[in-house]
């Protein structure tokens, strides 16, 4: 998970924060919830409700995982290529959101009130440390460099509502981005690099449970005559949902 977070914090992150930065561009969270929010309801009806939403989204995905071999094997292009699609497509299906959406759902979310720019980048900043996402490329310092910039500018604090400031602050953000080579067009590609990133890390997880329950099945008497050692790429989890 924090590889794929790292590759995620040097593109669509950077990119898309600067844009929820203008309020009028803000995209309300349920955008990325897949729907609009339910009517409020009261107690035992409303856990009734998430019970079943949540027991439906398992079946659902259960049905899916059901259906296709996966292969655990994380260093082979193919198996993880198929392992993310698959993954994808359980989202789709049981109306879950990616990693990437999440990320950016919390960002609206914990954002969405702020007036000023100097706060939202450091309140971004926050989440990215409780995400364990990186900053390798150094985005935040150069983005808080171009508010001090303008912010002299201006003699005053930059609120999100002025769009004269704001639009100086783009401007700013449109020199970052092309200095650390980041494009809007390039978005989909990163998005398809971190499903990937992010499917090889759960094949990773997969083959190292896969291998400790084997190691511990071998300790125990009635599975003494079963044979040392069974090659983690050819189980089926299928057989074991």
């Amino acid at each position: 998970m924090a590889l794929s977070s790292r590759l995620f914090s040097k593109s669509k992150l950077i990119y898309v924060s600067q844009i929820l930065l203008q309020k009028e561009n803000a995209i309300p969270v349920r955008h990325f919830a897949k729907g609009s929010a339910p009517p409020v309801l009261k107690g035992d009806q409303m856990l009734k409700n998430i019970f079943v939403e949540v027991k439906n989204k398992f079946e659902t995905a259960i049905g899916i995982l059901k259906k296709e071999k996966i292969t655990i094997d994380p260093e082979d292009p193919a198996a993880v290529s198929h392992y993310a699609k698959v993954m994808k497509t359980v989202r789709e299906k049981a109306n879950l959101l990616s990693e990437s959406q999440d990320i950016l759902s919390t960002i609206e979310l914990e954002t969405q009130d702020i007036p000023d720019a100097r706060t939202y980048l450091l309140t971004l900043k926050e989440i990215r440390t409780k995400r364990g996402l990186t900053d390798d490329l150094g985005a935040e310092a150069l983005m808080i460099d171009a508010l001090d910039k303008v912010e002299k500018e201006l003699k005053k604090p930059l609120l999100r509502d002025d769009k004269k400031g704001m639009d100086l602050l783009l401007a700013e953000f449109d020199k970052i981005n092309k200095k650390l080579g980041i494009q809007k067009e390039d978005l989909p590609k990163y998005e398809e690099q971190l499903e990937l990133k992010l499917a090889k890390a759960q094949l990773e997880e997969l083959k190292k449970d896969a291998l400790e329950a084997m190691e511990t099945q071998k300790k125990r008497e009635e599975f003494k005559d079963e044979p040392d050692s069974v090659d983690v790429k050819t189980l089926d989890i299928r057989n074991f949902l």
